[in-house]
């Protein structure tokens, strides 16, 4: 279980501090199994509350993981260590398709919204005290989202979909919650809930969004918390249409505790209708929507509305930490909404484009590929290290699939939001030659 490292200490601190030193130097491997409380503390001489209570500190650090009777293991990725912050090389004679980056030929530009921001901080400069949402933008935000069927509610202003999705899981969560997320996901927040001390049941999902039987599913083994994303996902480009989102609705009716979270981060750069599930049962809810893939990953600036206490409890833990986001910020994404600085037509009719152009070449050489929406392309893959290899070395660089994946079979990803049309088939004739006559055999859900 432990090989030949003896853990060692008397207070709970102690115990897992001792545990974390073992993880840091290497002796302590990922996956590795701790000993039942009950054995740790008779080897150590003290009660099993004291193991317990280490048990738990190093579970809320994400050290290790809990899976009920199964018992703790250290987990298999720090969470300290983003996957997403691991970088694949890139040869100089390859394409990088693995960053997920929105295209910067159709971000906006900034300069004349940031000037009229400006302008507004000089007349009427923010001072503590102030509120803490500019009125603007709160406008415009409660008319998009009332355009698309959402109820009047509070609104919160935060730095971006994950800053937003993070103070609404701590506003109601506590260590060792289950969240139901999306497999194949978002790898963020799939490094997120272990560093919250939260676990992450997988959904399965095909290109019209979570399969409703696999979210029955684990909404009766207790789930605490779904995060669903619109339009756009990440990794699959899946998007909810109007049946699957009905489907939705039914299952969610039945479990009113549930805190259900809507990612609409797709908002501004597709054209696939949204699609919303509030209002099916949960009595706490959220939509959040980002301005970063419309108008750039800097922009670090978030709305999300809610059912009043979430929101209240979002606010208000804000009001005690980071306070508000930028108001310069603020104007500036308020400026660049009301003059419509990205045609989310203009934008999503690029990326369908390039969407399109590689899905069709794939599909002419019985290659299985995802992309209802949004930047990527998911391919299934029967080997990610070999396909990758080899597709290195035919000049493209891929993502690999087990950034996103917790159960669901290998993969890659490829972003095509800069994918020239007249490249797509160089590309499809490269996957092709990599993955054989048989293509991609694996199916995404």
């Amino acid at each position: 279980m432990l090989g030949d490292y003896p853990i060692k200490g008397r207070r709970a601190s102690d115990i897992a501090a001792d545990v974390e030193q073992g993880v840091s130097s290497g002796r302590l491997a990922p996956g590795t199994a701790l000993p039942p409380l009950r054995d740790l503390a008779a080897e150590l001489g003290v009660n099993p509350n004291t193991v317990a209570a280490a048990y738990r500190l190093l579970r809320d650090r994400g050290v290790i993981e809990t899976a009920g009777r199964k018992g703790s293991r250290i987990r298999s990725r720090p969470a300290h260590t983003p996957r997403d912050q691991i970088r694949l090389p890139v040869p100089p004679h390859a394409r990088d398709l693995s960053h997920g980056n929105p295209d910067l030929g159709q971000l906006p530009d900034l300069a004349p919204a940031l000037a009229v921001a400006a302008e507004a901080a000089r007349r009427d400069p923010v001072r503590y005290g102030h509120p803490s949402a500019d009125p603007g933008l709160l406008a415009l935000a409660a008319e998009g989202f009332r355009s698309d069927g959402l109820p009047d509610a509070p609104i919160a202003v935060a730095s971006g979909s994950l800053d937003t999705i993070e103070r609404i899981l701590l506003a109601w969560l506590r260590p060792g919650d289950a969240v139901a997320v999306e497999d194949p996901g978002w790898g963020s927040l799939l490094d997120l809930l272990p560093a919250l001390g939260l676990r992450a049941v997988p959904v399965r999902l095909d290109d019209a969004g979570p399969l409703p039987e696999s979210l029955d599913e684990v909404l009766a083994r207790g789930v605490r918390a779904v995060v669903v994303t619109s339009r756009a996902q990440n990794p699959t480009g899946a998007a909810l249409t109007a049946e699957r989102a009905q489907e939705l609705r039914a299952v969610l009716a039945g479990h009113p505790d549930v805190l259900l979270i809507e990612d609409d981060h797709g908002h501004g750069i597709v054209d696939q209708p949204y699609h919303p599930l509030v209002g099916a049962g949960p009595v706490r809810w959220a939509v959040v929507r980002s301005a970063a893939k419309a108008y750039g990953p800097d922009l670090r600036l978030s709305v999300a509305v809610g059912d009043p206490d979430t929101v209240g409890r979002v606010l208000g833990r804000q009001r005690l930490g980071a306070g508000w986001v930028s108001h310069l910020l603020q104007r500036t994404v308020a400026e660049l909404w009301r003059t419509d600085a990205a045609p989310a037509a203009r934008v999503a009719a690029a990326y369908r484009e390039r969407r399109d152009a590689l899905l069709g070449e794939l599909a002419a050489r019985g290659i299985e590929a995802h992309g209802a929406s949004g930047l990527n392309v998911w391919v299934p893959v029967p080997d990610e290290t070999t396909a990758l290899s080899a597709l290195v070395q035919r000049g493209w660089v891929a993502a690999p699939g087990a950034r996103y994946r917790l159960q669901s079979p290998p993969g890659m990803r490829l972003t095509v939001s800069e994918l020239d049309p007249a490249d797509a088939r160089r590309l499809a004739d490269d996957l092709a030659a990599v993955l054989g006559t048989d293509g991609a055999v694996s199916r995404l859900i």
